[in-house]
């Protein structure tokens, strides 16, 4: 077997470090690409619709459903972000005291009456409300305990 070289396998040491050298850069890999793909919700935002889906569970989502797709013709979807943002200054007044008469979701009339939710606290609402627009409105803005106390003072 001449002019074969057998090498000698490398020092346990090398494959360690070299081990090591691949998981960090995977993990810098990692974070760099989790990092690129966050969304532009604050800490605030966040931390309201967390609390805010609490809220949904108990309060919405039997006659809104769990992805807030509606049900049929009965109950409106909460997906129609045009539909948020023209009516943001009403909808804590919706929540809070129901809504009675026709309105228009996704170009579908709805006319079935929704009973309004007294129990919950104004910073229940600012928090089901910033879940609602952010989770099935692709919104990334929060309704502020301030904004929702307003909008209940003028409710008509």
């Amino acid at each position: 077997m001449r002019g074969l070289s057998v090498r000698s396998p490398q020092p346990k040491a090398y494959r360690l470090k070299h081990k090591a050298f691949s998981v960090i850069a995977l993990f810098i890999t990692a974070i760099y690409y989790f990092s690129s793909c966050q969304s532009n919700i604050s800490i605030q935002t966040a931390q309201y619709a967390v609390n805010g889906q609490k809220v949904y569970k108990n309060h919405c989502q039997n006659c809104h459903g769990a992805k807030g797709e509606g049900l049929g013709k009965l109950y409106p979807p909460l997906t129609d972000q045009d539909f948020f943002i023209k009516n943001r200054e009403k909808l804590s007044c919706i929540v809070r005291h129901g809504l009675h008469g026709e309105i228009e979701v996704l170009g579908q009339k709805y006319d079935q009456p929704m009973p309004g939710n007294t129990l919950l606290t104004d910073m229940d609402i600012a928090y089901v409300l910033t879940y609602i627009t952010t989770a099935f409105g692709q919104s990334d803005s929060t309704y502020s305990h301030e904004e929702v106390k307003k909008a209940l003072e003028s409710c008509q």
